[in-house]
């Protein structure tokens, strides 16, 4: 195979699940990378001895050796503190920060041209950081966010309904954190708005549930969930890989786009090789609007913390 991804922290629960889904697909080899080395190398060989199983020929290494990245298509970075019961994501942002910050100089000196996947909390910070500490093109840097919050809000949506899960596609803009913004205009059941099929009432509380759907798996598991956020950035690896021009709410760097200058916020994005190939505006009612700018606010403010 000639494509490589590699996975920063890829010894870690979210990290694991994104490498072991990009070499089960066979989308591409995978370097895993971490500062536990011994791990890093144990994680990536059990995996690779899965390989004849699943019959894919994705090779996997794992490490602390950053030369090993050299020439990567895409770059994951899953590296940062996990939250804890009773933390918020943004209580995360100067530790995981200080993580960016070592991250950064090893993306430029060995991935200069590649596609970067932020998945580390608080996202749109962390994406911001990795975006002014590497200098690299707004459209390589997007953060995964909305693909999990959508996905969550989805299977609660199913859920509700009763039907497969193939049906519903939501829609979830804005920060990744407490203050994203749901929106059940534009997710439907079969092409059916919910707004036709669920009370007010019910989709508050889907909306509600989704904003804390992290918190939720927290509290649950004790540590940050990984399945699906590893699943989501593996999505986006996907795309990226495969010249899908699929899109995807991701947090990227806007430019006046919805109003918001010089900030990471999650929008519907087209992702292909390039990384975001456009961002796509789509109309938002003056409460929705007014719940997008608060969130980009409450974005704004992290990023403030970190003086980026």
């Amino acid at each position: 195979m000639n494509r490589k991804v590699t996975v920063v922290g890829g010894a870690g629960n979210v990290g694991a699940t994104v490498a072991r889904s990009i070499a089960e697909r066979e989308l591409a080899d995978v370097v895993i990378i971490d500062i536990a080395d011994q791990k890093a190398a144990g994680v990536a060989l059990d995996m690779y001895e899965s390989q004849p199983i699943l019959g894919s020929d994705a090779r996997i290494i794992g490490g602390a050796d950053w030369s090993a990245a050299e020439g990567s298509d895409v770059v994951v970075i899953t590296s940062g503190k996990p939250r804890k019961p009773g933390m918020s994501r943004d209580d995360l942002v100067k530790d995981n920060f200080a993580i960016m910050q070592s991250i950064a100089p090893n993306l430029v000196k060995y991935t200069p041209n590649a596609v970067i996947i932020p998945v580390a909390n608080p996202l749109d910070a962390m994406s911001q950081a990795l975006f002014k500490l590497t200098k690299f093109p707004r459209e390589r840097i997007l953060g995964m966010a909305g693909v999990l919050d959508s996905a969550r809000m989805s299977t609660f949506v199913a859920m509700e309904l009763g039907v497969s899960v193939e049906n519903i596609h939501s829609f979830v803009l804005g920060g990744h954190g407490d203050t994203m913004v749901p929106l059940p205009r534009y997710s439907t059941c079969a092409g059916i708005p919910i707004t036709e099929l669920l009370s007010k009432e019910k989709i508050d509380a889907i909306c509600k549930r989704t904003a804390d759907g992290g918190a939720e798996i927290t509290k649950l598991v004790g540590t940050s969930a990984w399945y699906a956020p590893g699943t989501a950035a593996a999505i986006m690896v996907e795309a990226v890989l495969k010249d899908k021009k699929q899109v995807l709410p991701c947090s990227v760097y806007l430019t006046g786009e919805y109003g918001i200058n010089d900030l990471f916020v999650g929008v519907p994005v087209k992702i292909g090789a390039r990384g975001c190939e456009q961002i796509i505006e789509i109309k938002l009612t003056a409460e929705e609007n007014a719940a997008l700018q608060k969130s980009a606010g409450a974005v704004r403010e992290l990023v403030d913390v970190i003086g980026m």
